[in-house]
């Protein structure tokens, strides 16, 4: 059996779990093994027909008062639990900031190793072997894990979601034991930037501004731009970030978040290494650069060597255009 942690935010899935459960799915047809999925929290009935529609045949819901907001001791206790009395094959998570932060404690507990940040797995002479991006995204490693469980976190944006079907499955409750003293820390609150926008490791566009923005108040040409793309969101190198211009949330890089959106532009970013190590791995990228021996544009799929407030404004009328007809 794999097992896949389904992350959830405001009672709905992520879409990141979902392109685990998806590949867990692809992987998991390969090699004979059923799929099962796991949710921590409570009152979680309304989610399992989406879980099951991306190809999990059985769903536990690990419930207890104390898993209502997100723990990290918690959420690895209910995880440990299960993991001793399932003994699956695999478990999977998507790398987001929980994935990235459950999955090593989990992980420690079963004295087992974890992929980490994999973009590739492919099954060879009945094992599953992982790809992950090293040295900043200059090389990838191949792996094979002969601990059991393997864990591992799959990057977001990078595994295609499986065709949903409808499909039924089995609802397994199970009320977790959580001793008080395993919960070393509790999240009080979540605060919110005012109009959140779409985290930037879920977008399927990037809109991005560096230094080259010259202020905070031209990452509202940036604003207007991803609001005429479909799930689109405003992103910011390092430099930008640190001058005050945009939150943390936002940034893109080593330092900050690594993302896979289909489509990443660029405008006024030098393309640092740090930053190429967050954005790499975009499907296609789009620079926009007055300087033409940026390093951006060695990465770029397309490249304007240009003022970037002289292309903006007719690009974003063009878009418009092109997704009106």
């Amino acid at each position: 059996m794999f097992l896949v942690f389904i992350e959830t935010r405001e009672g709905k899935i992520k879409k990141s779990s979902l392109e685990v459960l998806s590949e867990a799915q692809r992987r998991g047809g390969e090699l004979g093994e059923d799929v099962a999925a796991a949710l921590c929290g409570s009152n979680m009935d309304c989610l399992n027909p989406e879980i099951f529609s991306y190809g999990a045949s059985k769903v536990f819901l690990l419930e207890n008062d104390q898993l209502g907001i997100y723990s990290s001791q918690g959420y690895a206790t209910a995880l440990h639990q299960l993991a001793q009395e399932l003994h699956p094959k695999a478990i999977f998570f998507a790398a987001t900031a929980m994935g990235k932060d459950l999955a090593p404690r989990l992980a420690a507990r079963l004295g087992v190793g974890l992929a980490s940040d994999c973009t590739g797995i492919a099954v060879t002479d009945g094992k599953m072997e992982f790809t992950r991006p090293i040295y900043a995204g200059k090389a990838f490693l191949s792996l094979s894990l002969k601990s059991s469980p393997q864990l591992a976190t799959l990057r977001p944006n990078v595994f295609p979601l499986g065709e949903p079907r409808n499909r039924a499955g089995e609802v397994v409750k199970k009320d977790v034991a959580i001793p008080e003293s395993r919960i070393k820390g509790l999240v009080a609150d979540i605060l919110r930037e005012k109009g959140e926008e779409m985290d930037v490791t879920e977008a399927d566009v990037i809109v991005s501004g560096g230094r080259g923005m010259k202020g905070p108040e031209n990452f509202a040409l940036l604003k207007e731009l991803s609001a005429v793309i479909p799930r689109s969101t405003v992103g910011a190198s390092r430099s930008a970030v640190d001058s005050g211009w945009i939150g943390h949330q936002s940034q893109v890089g080593q330092t900050g978040k690594t993302v896979s959106p289909n489509l990443y532009m660029a405008f006024g970013i030098s393309g640092a290494i740090q930053h190429l190590a967050g954005m790499s791995s975009s499907k296609f990228i789009v620079a926009v650069n007055k300087d033409p021996d940026a390093p951006i544009f060695k990465v770029a799929d397309y490249g304007i060597v240009g003022d970037l407030f002289q292309v903006i404004p007719p690009l974003k009328e063009a878009l418009k255009k092109a997704l009106a007809e």
